[in-house]
């Protein structure tokens, strides 16, 4: 996840989206890629790399829609005649 904006931007995101638990690791921690995926977790099958993809495109929509959403809700309160800082007071965002 990019860490100033929360967006998913890695498959370890699809993957932690998929199931609860710590179900899955890596064989090395260090280079997180699909080569090293592991399974801990022996009722889950091993996702394809492909999977993984579509998983992190469909989260990477599902935030963008809601970033939008947010993005749309603040501009009506500006219109509305709310200040930033008071928006940002009220509803943290």
């Amino acid at each position: 996840m990019n860490l100033e904006t929360g967006r998913p931007d890695h498959i370890e995101d699809a993957l932690v989206s998929m199931h609860k638990g710590q179900w899955f690791g890596w064989s090395d921690a260090s280079n997180k890629i699909y080569a090293n995926l592991i399974i801990h977790d022996d009722t889950k099958t091993k996702p394809t790399e492909e999977e993984l993809n579509a998983k992190l495109v469909e989260i990477q929509n599902e935030f963008d829609g809601k970033e939008t959403k947010r993005a749309s809700a603040k501009q009506k309160l500006q219109d509305l005649g709310l200040t930033v800082d008071e928006i940002k007071e009220a509803f943290g965002i």
